[in-house]
């Protein structure tokens, strides 16, 4: 598979495809575990606890940290619009490079989804929180420098083009397919 990074022009030419993402009733398209650094398992079928976030997802090895050492507390699990990074990546082979766990088909603006909003995905609830998910050097490798210039543009971060971290409140099971709803 050979990589090929999107110009920036494709980038702004897609936008309003990724804007027409459905505001409610949204869908999991991809889910992706890290059980390690570097490494991606796609799963059928993947557990959120209020303990791990995406069950056996290294997040409590190695995400982001608070002051006092222990894994920042609002970037449990992200959600990426799978349109973004369909438009971004290409071949969904591709997808689980963003880092990601799950990929939805869903508006994640903020102006859709404000902090404190609640979600139930599959039979879990989630809470978006306030962190800001802007993309790292792995993302601008990856995808190129443009694609990380696209998401953190303003209007990138008006639609949360890379995406959103929440929270689990309620340990549930969820699947692609499953209808991504707000409470």
């Amino acid at each position: 598979m050979s990589i090929v990074h999107v110009s920036e022009e494709e980038l702004e030419a897609g936008l309003p495809e990724i804007l027409a993402s459905p505001p409610d009733d949204g869908t999991v398209e991809l889910i992706v575990r890290r059980p390690t650094e570097g490494e991606r398992e796609l799963l059928e079928e993947g557990d959120l606890t209020v303990d791990e976030g995406l069950a056996g997802d290294d997040w409590l090895a190695r995400g982001l940290r608070s002051k006092n050492g222990a894994p920042h507390p609002g970037t449990q699990v992200t959600l990426m619009n799978s349109r973004a990074i369909a438009l971004i990546a290409g071949d969904r082979d591709r997808w689980a490079l963003a880092g990601d766990q799950l990929y939805v088909d869903l508006d994640l603006s903020p102006e859709n989804l404000p902090h404190g909003t609640r979600l139930a995905i599959g039979s879990a609830e989630v809470q978006v929180t306030d962190t800001p998910h802007t993309g790292c050097a792995k993302f601008t490798e990856r995808f190129g420098s443009a694609a990380i210039r696209f998401v953190n543009s303003p209007a990138g971060r008006a639609n949360r083009l890379r995406g959103m971290y929440v929270d689990v409140l309620v340990p549930g099971t969820v699947r692609p397919g499953d209808t991504v709803r707000k409470l």
